[in-house]
């Protein structure tokens, strides 16, 4: 990380544009990163942000992506660049003035995750709040949050139904993964995970490393419900009774009935029911 580091300082502190640099996330974190193929999240705040150059920063660029975003009601950039070396820094590039807007009006997520400052030229990070490390951990739901997240997986689960029905098995495998796995079933695991730690725990973003915090058996149901329709609503099922036994909260049994009575409509019609 050291070497990583230095020729990103060298560079910054030879460019007249770059006012701070920021180390974030999980290489800032005390307990340090999960492994070395964490990535560098760097924020460089620039008095030009058309001065940004990715190559000139570390190296040579192999693979690019990039966005914009707002910070305290000011435009910022992202970008995503893995290099040749295979180093992969993630810059967020501020205009000069956001360092003094953090100070007065608090940390950002990206902050407040953990931070380590490696350049200042100009004491404006002086005034930053320590990080509570807080962010981006979810809330006890509410009991309409918790019946509204079931309904939205039966919901989905139609999709998947009906694009098996069509033979629409590229749409089904989205459906399925993206829209039950990812967008449901992974908020129902991690609530189950809270549950545990008291609602402390930040989880990975997108279910990374979820493996590692679910007991043994559902870690191996999870990987075993992977493109199948009938194992992911089997595991859902029982992760959300168990959420909701834990929370007090009475499982919509209505919506589970209706929409597999649903599912299994629509498999009889069917000439076979392939995975």
């Amino acid at each position: 990380m050291a070497d990583v580091l230095d020729r990103i300082l060298a560079w910054a502190e030879a460019e007249a544009a770059v006012r701070v640099v920021v180390l974030t996330s999980t290489r800032a974190r005390p307990e340090g990163p999960p492994d070395d193929l964490s990535d560098y999240d760097v924020i460089v705040a620039l008095d030009d942000l058309d001065a940004f150059d990715a190559a000139a920063a570390y190296g040579r660029p192999a693979a690019r992506w990039g966005d914009e975003h707002e910070v305290h009601g000011t435009r910022a950039l992202f970008r995503g660049v893995v290099y040749e070396d295979g180093v992969k820094v993630d810059w967020t590039l501020w205009p000069e003035e956001v360092p003094a807007l953090v100070a007065e009006r608090g940390l950002t997520d990206d902050l407040d995750v953990g931070y380590r400052v490696l350049l200042d030229k100009d004491g404006a990070t002086a005034r930053w709040a320590r990080p509570t490390f807080r962010a981006h951990i979810p809330a006890r739901p509410t009991e309409e949050e918790y019946v509204a997240l079931v309904e939205e997986f039966w919901w989905s689960a139609t999709y998947v139904a009906k694009a098996r029905a069509r033979d629409e098995r590229f749409f089904a495998r989205f459906a399925l993964d993206v829209d039950l796995t990812h967008g449901v079933l992974r908020r129902m695991l991690e609530w189950s995970i809270e549950i545990g730690r008291d609602w402390g725990w930040k989880p990975g973003a997108y279910g990374r490393g979820i493996e590692r915090e679910l007991p043994g058996d559902v870690a191996r149901k999870l990987e075993a419900a992977a493109g199948s329709l009938e194992r992911t609503v089997s595991l859902f099922r029982r992760v959300a009774h168990e959420v909701g036994d834990a929370l007090g909260y009475a499982y919509p049994q209505h919506a589970d009935d209706a929409v597999s009575a649903y599912i299994d409509r629509l498999d009889s019609a069917r000439p076979s029911s392939p995975e």
